[in-house]
């Protein structure tokens, strides 16, 4: 058994199309591409380096929150006051290292501040990659069918993307039609196929599927604070992450195997995602926990936690 605690990851300097511009008073600045965007950020508690002039030159469009935003952790609709011309839609590729092409991933203006991507999950993807790599490369050498891929609340599909350009047997579920659509277009431009789409409430595939008895190489996790499943069912992660959790002990292959946890709920940390994976999975030995923080770090030097993130193999 090995634990390394607290590691602080950052997406790599080799990603060209996203950079952190400034951060601070609650806000932050963002590259995209082309684009520079402005973007409310609770965790920003610190001042501005750039002036709010040099801010708002170079941004092209800034998100106003709507009232209540972040109330309870939920978010508002808000709305996108542009500054300068731009496209309500583009593209943005990112170069997995080792990958033989970069993904690339279709960017939009949402009413609640995304779009469409969540940049500090780089190195999740480079985890996912080289693992998933590693698991198909040993099933191919022992003549076993290709790795099986779970990607569970997966939002526009950034780790399927990483597990399909991998060579894995890739499922990717959500419980919003629009984002899978999203997902799909995103295979579709990264030149990959044959990633399995599936629109229905996580928790209730997670316990059918154990009781099929149906095993997968590969589970990722990113569940929100609060959801809600296609029939209506209510996620509130506090009260539902420790079920889950149990039930994907339950479905992960139990060698030659990995699950990455994301959670990015305020008053949660590494720490305790750490004993909440080592009591929903009864771990002991033969295992190894990585345990720490995805942040972004801005041309100014100040680093921005934004999510903590626990990832098991076995």
């Amino acid at each position: 058994m090995s634990v390394s605690v607290l590691k602080i990851e950052h997406p790599s300097q080799d990603w060209k199309d996203y950079e952190l511009l400034d951060s601070g008073r609650g806000e932050k600045l963002e590259r995209f591409g082309s684009y520079i965007l402005a973007r409310p950020e609770p965790k920003a508690l610190w001042d501005k380096t750039l002036s709010e002039k040099e801010w708002m030159s170079a941004a092209h469009t800034k998100f106003i929150p709507g009232a209540g935003f972040s109330k309870a952790g939920k978010e508002d609709s808000g709305s996108w006051n542009r500054l300068r011309r731009m496209d309500d839609r583009w593209q943005i590729r990112y170069p997995l290292s080792g990958g033989e092409k970069p993904m690339t991933m279709r960017l939009g203006l949402t009413s609640f501040k995304h779009v469409g991507i969540f940049p500090e999950q780089a190195p999740n993807w480079e985890y996912i990659f080289r693992n998933t790599s590693s698991l198909v490369a040993k099933a191919a050498g022992e003549g076993r069918p290709v790795p099986k891929v779970l990607n569970l609340f997966a939002y526009t599909g950034g780790a399927s993307l990483a597990a399909k350009a991998a060579g894995a047997d890739v499922t990717h579920l959500d419980s919003v039609r629009q984002v899978v659509t999203w997902a799909h277009e995103n295979m579709d431009l990264s030149g990959l196929d044959g990633i399995r789409w599936i629109v229905e409430d996580a928790m209730k595939f997670v316990e059918r599927e154990a009781r099929r008895g149906n095993q997968y190489q590969g589970i990722i996790l990113d569940p929100p604070a609060y959801g809600h499943g296609t029939d209506g069912e209510k996620w509130k992660l506090d009260e539902c992450l420790f079920r889950m959790l149990r039930g994907v002990s339950s479905i992960l292959a139990p060698k030659d195997s990995f699950m990455v946890l994301n959670l990015y709920s305020n008053g949660y940390s590494a720490a305790l995602g750490e004993t909440v994976v080592r009591e929903a999975f009864g771990l002991k030995d033969g295992y190894s926990l990585e345990v720490g923080e995805l942040a972004l770090r801005d041309r100014f030097d100040k680093v921005l936690p934004l999510s903590v993130f626990e990832r098991l193999r076995r």
